[in-house]
């Protein structure tokens, strides 16, 4: 039986409501595994994040090389990262409605083969039409994955240890950073841009036979399960205030970090002056410095509150954001420096945000409620991606200057786009920073020369 401590817990964050469920261990979602495993079981799900975000992530350094060899431009390169996210929206939304149905390993299983396939596919794609449509694949499959490890660690941790056991598998996103790009990206500087997602479907064929004997059995949520129709879960999801207000935190916090993170390379090529080459420095450096924050920001998080330490960290993150889309050309350490600074503080949100999300619906609604969360999570990724389309947008507030910042760096970007003089960039950037209203507003039309 379910155990919610009362009342239930409110915080600032839009008034979402955390469902504190408590750990005894007669509780057989959290009894299901014993404690000496649950590190095991953490770094089992940790690893198959790693190889989920890695296919993930290698688009975007990738981004130069594709764009020079298929012959195409930045709006089509946020076609080949959005396609990956919206295909991932979709099957989080459709898999919502059968995903507690089954055994979690079962279904993690099932779900990740179909990933190392797509991937595989990745790396044989001969044309960027191709390319494009094996990029949905993977997003199908991927898409659901990052949910279901989600909900399988808030079924198995205990609220009070839950922010460093999320952070824990969030590290898998330094991870890649720190080894999985960097490899990627030195595989394809010898052999091709193909070899990265062919090396990555065989790694991950390892993992998923590892995972395979290693997972115990995860069903004990079908012991509460009550099968409901398609309205029926959409009612039952939908119809619970607290899971839309976490729906739209999600939302925000994706739109916010992908409104730049897929540009960050394009944008230190051109705008900045890195060479390709240099670019798995900027990855490494900026993974590394997170492996030792995400922890330490999970652990905070658990002592400290949740919601005060998203706070804290999200408000924080602003300036990295400014910054990094404002880059003028600079050395290359000051450049790393930026970069760091940013993937400390924008990646560190996830930790606190996610255990705060997880914890916001009842064990048996979590798997369609997380997978559910994973499709709108991609949605916000992928309404992000194309952040050039978003100017005649108007928001007020610090969500409005992140807005603006980040339609602006995406707007650089379009080489059809008229460039202003230099003069007038610092003229109009001075203004920007005087403003009060902080409101977004459409770029101006660049003055004749």
């Amino acid at each position: 039986m379910l155990h919610c401590d009362r009342p239930m817990v409110s915080r600032s964050l839009g008034e979402l409501r955390v469902s504190r469920v408590s750990v005894p261990s007669s509780d057989p979602a959290s009894s299901a595994v014993a404690a000496p495993h649950e590190l095991l079981l953490l770094l089992t799900l940790a690893t198959v994040q790693f190889t989920h975000i890695v296919d993930f992530m290698v688009i975007m350094p990738l981004g130069p090389q594709f764009m020079r060899l298929f012959d195409v431009g930045p709006r089509e390169f946020g076609l080949l990262v959005s396609s990956y996210t919206f295909a991932a929206a979709v099957s989080g939304f459709v898999a919502a409605f059968w995903i507690d149905r089954f055994d979690r390993k079962r279904a993690l299983l099932a779900l990740y083969a179909g990933f190392i396939v797509a991937t595989a596919l990745c790396g044989l794609a001969p044309t960027y039409g191709l390319l494009v449509a094996t990029r949905v694949g993977a997003g199908l499959f991927g898409g659901v994955i990052s949910g279901l490890v989600f909900t399988i660690i808030a079924d198995l941790v205990p609220y009070g240890r839950r922010a460093r056991a999320t952070a824990l598998v969030a590290t898998s996103f330094s991870l890649a950073a720190v080894a999985g790009v960097p490899l990627a990206l030195w595989l394809a500087a010898r052999w091709g841009w193909r070899t990265p997602f062919l090396v990555l479907a065989g790694f991950s064929l390892l993992v998923a036979l590892g995972a395979a004997r290693l997972m115990p059995p995860l069903s004990a949520h079908l012991a509460s399960h009550r099968r409901r129709g398609p309205l029926g879960q959409l009612r039952a999801i939908f119809g619970e205030r607290n899971h839309l207000r976490a729906f739209a935190f999600m939302i925000a916090l994706m739109f916010a970090g992908f409104s730049v993170i897929p540009f960050i390379a394009p944008t230190m090529v051109a705008n900045v002056g890195m060479a390709e080459s240099e670019l798995p420095l900027l990855y490494f450096c900026g993974g590394l410095a997170t492996l030792v924050t995400a922890q330490l920001i999970g652990f905070l998080a658990d002592r400290y509150g949740k919601h005060h330490l998203f706070t804290v960290v999200a408000l924080a993150s602003i300036a990295p954001i400014l910054i990094i889309t404002h880059l003028p050309r600079l050395p290359l350490a000051t450049a790393v420096a930026s970069s760091v600074l940013f993937f400390v503080l924008v990646t560190g949100r996830f930790g606190p945000a996610m255990a705060i999300v997880s914890s916001s619906a009842e064990p048996r609604l979590r798997g369609s409620f997380m997978s559910f969360n994973a499709s709108v999570q991609m949605a916000g990724s992928a309404l992000a991606s194309p952040g050039r389309h978003v100017a005649p947008l108007r928001c007020r507030g610090l969500a409005g200057r992140r807005l603006h910042a980040a339609v602006r760096f995406a707007r650089a970007q379009d080489p059809g786009r008229p460039r202003r003089p230099a003069a007038a960039h610092s003229r109009i950037d001075r203004v920007w920073h005087l403003r009060v209203t902080w409101q977004a507003r459409p770029s101006a039309a660049p003055p004749s020369a």
